[in-house]
């Protein structure tokens, strides 16, 4: 039976970085120290990698991990980051209480936003932005009676 989604994870080429962010600027709370590997058959295995090599540390985010790997082999290919409408994982939304002060605290922080204010839906405020590394975040304000508020996630979100 699923339960739901676990993590969300990320890879990056500035591990330090990342963490930082998503600890620091974020506020997400690491969970244990970073893990790492090389020349493991089993994790080979696993990801379907050769000769991989990477370290990996976890973050508690609300209802939800977020995991950050930084791999040193294989090499990462570089590309473009994706758009919101290319397809693949294209972003994950962070759920806040006060839409407009968290903008503001993350503007200040350095985080970059696709518009100049959180964009006002009614019941819903939105506003994409991203990490260092390119990635989409968007953060949102869902009122308590919508259909897909937070709140209405049970027993497993925060109060």
């Amino acid at each position: 039976m699923i339960r739901g989604i676990h993590h969300i994870a990320l890879n990056t080429g500035n591990f330090d970085r990342m963490q930082h962010f998503y600890g620091t600027t974020l506020g997400f709370e690491q969970v244990g120290d970073p893990h790492a590997w090389a020349n493991d058959p089993t994790s080979d295995r696993a990801i379907g990698l050769r000769d991989s090599a990477a370290r990996q540390v976890f973050f508690k985010a609300g209802n939800v991990y977020l995991e950050l790997f930084e791999y040193t082999n294989p090499v990462a290919r570089d590309g473009e980051a994706l758009r919101p409408c290319d397809r693949g994982y294209t972003h994950f939304a962070i759920d806040v209480q006060d839409i407009a002060s968290e903008y503001a605290r993350l503007s200040a922080a350095g985080m970059r936003f696709a518009a100049e204010e959180p964009c006002d839906f009614g019941p819903i405020k939105a506003v994409y932005g991203w990490d260092p590394d390119g990635n989409v975040i968007e953060i949102q304000q869902i009122e308590e009676s919508e259909a897909a508020s937070f709140e209405k996630l049970g027993d497993r979100a925060p109060a």
